[in-house]
C-alpha cells in the first residue's frame, strides 16, 4: 500500500477513535446523571432497560477502541492490510467498509463459513 493511502486510513482511523472517545465520555456522564428518585415501578424497569442498553453499546464501542487502537499499531508496524490469515493484501474497497479489517475478503468469508458449522 502506498504511503498516501496509509496516510488516509491512519487520519480515518484517529477521527473514528476520537469520535469514539469522546461520544463514550459523554454517555457515561448521562449514566451518572440518571439518579432520580422514581418510585414507579414501570419507571424505574423503563430507566434499567435504557440504562442497560446503554451499557450494552458502550461495550462494543469499547471493543471498537481496541480494534482501532491494533489498526493503528499496525500501521506503525507496516502490516496494515495484510490478511493476517493468508499474507494477500487486504482490497482497499474492504478497508474503506471496515479499516479494522484483519483479513482479505476470501479468508473472511471462509471463517464466517466454518462459524456456521460450528453453530
Amino acid at each position: 500500500m502506498d504511503e498516501e493511502r496509509i496516510q488516509f486510513f491512519k487520519k480515518l482511523l484517529n477521527e473514528r477513535l476520537t469520535a469514539l472517545l469522546q461520544e463514550a465520555g459523554a454517555n457515561l456522564g448521562k449514566l451518572t446523571d440518571e439518579r432520580e428518585m422514581l418510585s414507579d415501578t414501570l419507571d424505574i424497569a423503563s430507566m434499567e432497560s435504557s440504562r442497560d442498553f446503554t451499557l450494552r453499546l458502550q461495550d462494543r464501542e469499547r471493543r471498537l477502541v481496541h480494534k482501532l487502537r491494533q489498526a493503528l499499531q499496525r500501521i506503525d508496524d507496516d502490516e496494515y492490510g495484510v490478511c493476517i490469515a493468508c499474507g494477500d493484501d487486504i482490497s482497499a474497497k474492504r478497508l474503506m467498509a471496515r479499516p479494522v479489517a484483519t483479513h482479505c475478503i476470501d479468508c473472511k468469508t471462509e471463517a464466517e463459513q466454518q462459524e456456521r458449522r460450528v453453530f
